[in-house]
């Protein structure tokens, strides 16, 4: 076994085994504890924005995309922001020994249905520092204990934001080891974690790229929760009200065009085709390449032509591809084949028509009169997200700490025996 194999074999033992006082404790001492990190991240800005300098002049030095720069970078305001989605996190409920049934069958018995933690997360993000902060809290708050690997563009940040985690912890009278951080940019160490450790890993949730999704659920050998995508829509009806329309839509694709909640694409129902003109010049101006299909383009002619590759394309980035559809089946149909099942919307003044797209549009999120970019944990009452699941089994939506559990069957008796 090599010294790397070794040396997570053994932080996976660490958790495992601080998983047990984890789950024990009191909610309140776990959210004296996420209030106790907060405290330490704020204490400590100076040392995290230091360390987050050291990650950017970095990207710079390899010419990074200006997207993922705008990822990793941290300033004293995005601080406060993340402290603030920890303590938010602290004051959600506590999900650890919520009864979610209770009955008695015909032999007597009470049985009661009862949340219990999944155990321990290994979390692998890239470029996103502040994921160290929001999956830590979190995972606490849900009563797991976390293995944190960050990708390389964002490690010294991320080590930074993962000391504070340790003093809250300290400070709450918590195992150290219920939040660990890898401290190597060894590549194999992703690796490692996708073997499960020897079984001390009960589930990977991966933050990033394509590339890293796919590995993850290719090589993983533990449960894997995620989505690969976030291939959005939004679809103008022919009853969207023009203001609403261009408002909407401005902010679906371009407040942060890099998130996995920004809208990719977007449909016009040929109803509504008066609006486009409009719409489109509120992106053109703000900045945003548009591709269109050949109806869409009679009516902006300054937009670019869209080939096939454009509908299933994630661009993160302001490119935005443009179709027209003949109705609200034709808008549903395009979003079945092309869409990643992570967020879609629908603007409508006609509640029929949007009901009907709710119920038949089969993605994580679905959304009427609202921009995609609210698909967001912390915009859900969550507090914050370790991120936005696609996946139909156990959690789907943004992942917060009430979705991080599984539960156990609690039978009272009186003497029971089974004839």
């Amino acid at each position: 076994m090599s010294d790397l194999a070794a040396q997570m074999l053994e932080m996976g033992r660490a958790a495992r085994d601080a998983a047990r006082p984890l789950a024990r404790a009191p909610a309140d001492q776990r959210s004296a504890a996420i209030r106790a990190g907060a405290d330490a991240l704020l204490a400590r800005a100076d040392q995290v924005l230091t360390a987050n300098a050291r990650d950017l002049d970095a990207a710079a030095a390899r010419h990074a995309p200006a997207n993922m720069v705008e990822r990793l970078r941290l300033d004293p305001g995005r601080l406060e922001t993340i402290a603030g989605a920890m303590r938010a996190v602290a004051d959600q409920p506590d999900p650890l020994g919520a009864e979610t049934a209770r009955w008695t069958p015909a032999n007597g018995l009470n049985i009661a249905r009862v949340c219990v933690p999944l155990g321990v997360l290994a979390i692998i993000f890239e470029s996103r520092p502040n994921v160290a902060a929001d999956a830590a809290a979190i995972c606490l708050r849900s009563g797991n204990a976390a293995l944190l690997r960050a990708g390389s563009d964002s490690l010294h940040s991320a080590l930074a934001i993962h000391g504070a985690v340790v003093e809250g912890l300290t400070a709450a009278g918590l195992p150290a080891a219920a939040v660990q951080m890898v401290d190597t940019p060894d590549r194999d160490a992703v690796g490692e974690l996708l073997t499960g450790l020897g079984g001390t890993i009960d589930l990977i949730v991966p933050r990033g790229g394509r590339s890293l999704v796919e590995r993850v659920q290719a090589e993983a050998r533990a449960p894997v929760l995620g989505h690969l995508e976030g291939i959005c829509h939004t679809y103008l009806h022919a009853s969207a009200d023009p203001d609403m329309a261009r408002a909407v839509v401005l902010n679906a694709k371009m407040r942060r065009t890099s998130i996995c909640g920004a809208t990719e694409t977007l449909l016009v129902d040929a109803g509504a085709l008066s609006v486009l003109p409009e719409v489109a010049q509120g992106l053109i101006a703000a900045g945003c390449e548009l591709r269109g299909d050949a109806r869409a383009r009679d009516a902006v002619p300054q937009m670019a032509e869209a080939v096939e590759a454009d509908w299933p394309t994630e661009y993160l980035a302001p490119i935005l591809s443009v179709r027209v559809v003949d109705d609200l089946e034709a808008a549903v149909e395009h979003i079945a084949r092309y869409g990643s099942g992570h967020t879609e919307a629908i603007i409508a003044a006609d509640p029929a028509a949007a009901e009907r797209f709710l119920a038949l549009v089969d993605s994580a999120i679905v959304m009427w009169n609202a921009s995609t970019q609210f698909a967001d944990g912390g915009e859900f009452g969550f507090g914050a997200e370790i991120g936005i699941s696609t996946s139909r089994l156990h959690a789907r939506g943004p992942v917060g700490a009430q979705q991080l559990v599984s539960y156990k069957y609690v039978v009272r008796g009186a003497g029971h025996t089974r004839p």
